[in-house]
């Protein structure tokens, strides 16, 4: 049994762990030094490639194509088409004048705002689909002889229209593993109907206008695409605008639109070269992160991945390497990693209630309301109603008895049921880490005493503080607590009693509550079992002593006049 306690669980002798975890605490303050370096880092690439100029630009450009109304007409604009007359308009109008704001150099560049550069030429792109996709009920096949199903790649029409003798009347395949676009009513690929405009605004408008008059849109165009880039050089950025309009089967037109800001010319400033520098430490740091993780792999094995935060490790790259250093965030990552079972299982639970709140929302709701017309926005919806932004008034006038009952329950169940559930949870599993805290178990070092201890030790080598008596700062010794006790009066075996009791109590928690090995399994000799069991008796005489002179007290007490 003796030899035995010499060992830690594993295999691993104690005094190894014990030169670990002091080569540990030597190291941590440089490794801390080195992992601000790394964040600092990380925050300067961050922020960066960010540029505040974006925000500017994307506003101009959408105020210019999406806000821009028709000459003839002050209601049309892209944002209120809903119809292919209205479309019509916004491509003659707004969009045409937009991109042809100023001509400069013999009609060879065109200038947005004098300051953007209009890269290339617009291209306009539309998909279709073929006649007789969907099946008319009988009784209505005597009063409609065509029928356009909602886009898919198996009704998508690929054949030739229209006058058939220029590409914007023939079908223009798409690229292998091109991206889709996903909009409101579909998701749709690059391939389909293309013109592009040309670089004099009235060719521009004279083939826009021939397309108009030929019926280039039709009732089987499901979606018609504007794609273009600018380049302002005062900021270094580029715009690339995406126009949608998508004409559903169910008729009119849904518009939408893309603004991306970016910056593709890199490397042109003195700060960009900063940046590059920025990256090479970043890779550097990276590199060796990567490495020493791997060092623990190899070295732990399967026992690295039991650590919660060793996933975290790999997963956010040393995000939380220090958090154990720290009292608090020790509490909190204690807190966290004993009640993941119980989070996981009430998990499972209000995902499945949400599920089925967000289910019958969008049953009840999904015709008429918007925040239930998918399952999608009708799982955000229930979050948002946690949240308390909610628009009650549209379930309510969609069904005035299911509305408020829906939302009644809804808020019962999930708001003052399972979210207090969550809670209890959190603050019963916070309650036994506390109590655990408090008895002793904590952290093997904490950053911010090391931190103190090495400023302290620095101010004594200075000379600019006084030592400390001992090694926990207290002033009174225990000599100097037994001479107090005999000097008021105590008796000499109860005296000795107590010194005695203090060394099995010191040398218990040394061997129990001991900062060195935490959370490991230790057997326990002989000897040991010995100074616990007359570490109970003496507590007992203690107890019975004290009892009895609270039972004279009483006795006294109760023995007075009143």
């Amino acid at each position: 049994m003796p030899e035995a306690s010499r060992w830690h669980r594993g295999g691993i002798p104690k005094r190894k762990l014990h030169l670990r975890k002091e080569v540990e605490i030597r190291t941590t303050p440089q490794e801390l030094l080195l992992y601000i370096i790394f964040l600092i880092n990380l925050c300067i690439l961050t922020f960066g490639v960010v540029n505040p100029h974006m925000y500017y630009l994307n506003k101009v450009m959408s105020s210019l194509f999406l806000d821009t109304s028709a000459p003839d007409d002050e209601r049309t604009n892209f944002k209120s088409i809903c119809t292919i007359t209205d479309f019509w308009k916004f491509m003659e109008g707004p969009l045409l004048e937009g991109l042809y704001w100023d001509l400069q150099y013999n009609d060879k560049s065109s200038h947005i705002y004098y300051e953007n550069i209009l890269l290339g030429v617009p291209r306009v792109r539309q998909l279709k689909v073929r006649n007789n996709t969907c099946k008319v009920y009988s009784s209505f096949q005597p009063l409609m002889s065509e029928c356009y199903a909602k886009y898919t790649s198996e009704n998508e029409d690929i054949s030739d229209f229209g006058l058939k003798s220029d590409t914007e009347w023939k079908y223009s395949a798409p690229s292998i593993n091109s991206p889709w676009h996903v909009g409101f009513v579909g998701a749709y690929h690059n391939g389909g109907y293309i013109f592009t405009l040309s670089k004099s605004k009235s060719e521009t408008k004279n083939k826009l206008v021939n397309l108009r008059l030929n019926n280039w849109i039709t009732r089987g165009t499901r979606v018609v695409f504007i794609d273009f880039s600018l380049y302002n050089a005062n900021v270094n950025l580029f715009c690339i605008i995406r126009l949608v309009a998508e004409f559903p089967a169910t008729g009119g037109i849904l518009t939408s639109w893309q603004f991306y800001s970016v910056q593709l010319l890199k490397y042109v400033s003195y700060y960009d070269y900063f940046i590059v520098s920025c990256e090479i430490i970043f890779l550097i740091f990276l590199i060796v992160f990567t490495t020493q993780e791997g060092k623990k792999i190899k070295e732990f094995k399967s026992a690295y991945f039991k650590s919660i935060w060793n996933w975290l490790e790999l997963l956010l790259l040393m995000i939380f390497k220090f958090i154990s250093f720290n009292k608090t965030m020790s509490q909190l990552s204690s807190t966290l990693s004993r009640c993941i079972k119980d989070i996981v299982g009430f998990a499972i639970m209000f995902f499945i209630i949400l599920f089925a709140y967000a289910q019958l929302g969008f049953l009840l709701f999904g015709s008429q309301v918007d925040d239930f017309s998918t399952l999608q926005n009708s799982i955000f919806a229930q979050f948002r109603i946690v949240l308390g932004d909610f628009n009650f008034a549209g379930i309510q006038q969609a069904s005035p008895i299911l509305g408020p009952i829906y939302f009644i329950t809804f808020i019962f169940f999930v708001f003052f049921v399972l979210l207090n559930m969550f809670l209890a949870i959190i603050n019963y599993t916070y309650s036994e880490v506390k109590a655990d805290y408090s008895i002793g178990r904590r952290p093997g070092f904490e950053l911010g005493k090391i931190i103190k201890k090495s400023y302290n030790n620095i101010l004594e080598k200075l000379k600019l503080k006084k030592p400390q008596k001992d090694e926990d700062g207290k002033s009174i010794k225990s000599t100097d607590l037994a001479e107090q006790a005999r000097r008021e009066g105590f008796d000499e075996n109860e005296i000795q009693r107590a010194e005695q009791m203090k060394k099995w109590k010191e040398r218990l928690e040394k061997k129990y509550y001991s900062t060195e090995i935490q959370d490991d399994y230790q057997p326990v000799t002989q000897q040991e079992f010995k100074d616990l069991f007359l570490y109970a008796v003496e507590l007992e005489k203690e107890l019975h002593y004290i009892s009895s002179k609270l039972n004279r007290v009483m006795r006294k007490v109760s023995a007075l006049p009143y």
